[in-house]
């Protein structure tokens, strides 16, 4: 009787440590739920589409070493022209590993979620998960951990993977979520990054961003404008303050400030603004629209 009472009490206990163990493990592969609404499902159709992206992204390669990018992620009519900026710069590029860190937009979470599935497909294949990198991470912080349902459907990593195919090969990936974005996580997982990665050859961060969101065409100006002066001066505790007060808006601002923080951290001291649109540019639009930027962060040779 009193042996089972015991079990009845440890099994929960016991659920609990293997549910937790089980949730480090890799997970099988995320598969694309964007394909046939936010990017074509047609891998001819979608190759397509981003090279004239690529093609018309008439973008002079900034001085210095490439540190990290910062890229919108609506759909492809919307902001796919504007991320072909930044995307340019790592045709024949040296890169074999890509820590993507967006916002989660329809899982409300406390910290940060590492995804430790084995892969991310798309209708361009299968790209791989740096789980061990992805492991690391999670093992810096009680802040950060693996929730599987944020990564699940959203869209914020999502939307770069077929970029990345299109102009990297042989590349894993570390995939990133904040569900929160205040600047003590942001230092955090900037920490957590220069410990497990350091200034790693051939690592990329990457920040998934959109600016203001529903603004009359000026209005969405003005905002997106003072966001990109402190990117431009690269000065991530302006940027956090900017946002705080709303002088600015931006749905991955904190995946911004990291990324800032992170690429100071491995040598990077500049930055560049690669193009700039709403929206409005595409649609014609201009009563509510959705702001959109390409920037580069590099570390002067």
């Amino acid at each position: 009787m009193k042996r089972a009472l015991l079990a009845l009490i440890m099994l929960p206990l016991v659920l609990l440590y293997q549910g937790h163990a089980f949730a480090k493990e890799p997970q099988g592969v995320r598969k694309a739920t964007l394909a046939g609404s936010w990017y074509p499902a047609n891998p001819e159709s979608l190759s397509r589409l981003i090279g004239g992206y690529l093609s018309n992204a008439g973008v002079e390669k900034p001085a210095g070493e490439l540190k990290a990018i910062i890229v919108p992620h609506a759909g492809y009519p919307y902001s796919g022209q504007v991320a072909a900026y930044a995307y340019r710069l790592l045709e024949k590029s040296p890169f074999k590993r890509i820590v993507l860190i967006g916002p989660s937009h329809r899982v409300p979470f406390r910290g940060v979620s590492v995804n430790l599935q084995s892969g991310y497909e798309t209708p361009l294949g299968l790209v791989p998960v740096d789980c061990a990198a992805a492991e690391k991470i999670i093992a810096m912080s009680d802040h950060i951990r693996w929730i599987p349902q944020a990564h699940a459907k959203e869209h914020s990593l999502e939307i770069q993977i077929p970029f990345l195919q299109t102009v990297l090969q042989d590349f894993e990936i570390v995939p990133i979520l904040m569900g929160q974005q205040d600047i003590e996580t942001c230092r955090i997982l900037a920490r957590s990054l220069l410990k497990v990665l350091g200034d790693s050859e051939g690592t990329l961060l990457l920040a998934s961003t959109d600016l203001s969101h529903f603004h009359s065409y000026d209005e969405a100006r003005t905002l997106d404008m003072e966001f990109i002066r402190h990117v431009r001066a690269f000065d991530p505790a302006a940027l956090a303050r900017a946002i705080a007060t709303g002088s600015c808006e931006a749905c991955g601002a904190g995946p911004t400030v990291t990324t800032m923080l992170a690429a100071q951290n491995v040598g990077a001291d500049r930055s560049a603004i690669l193009h700039y649109a709403n929206s409005g540019d595409v649609t014609g639009d201009h009563r509510q629209v959705v702001g959109y930027v390409s920037a580069a962060l590099l570390k002067s040779k």
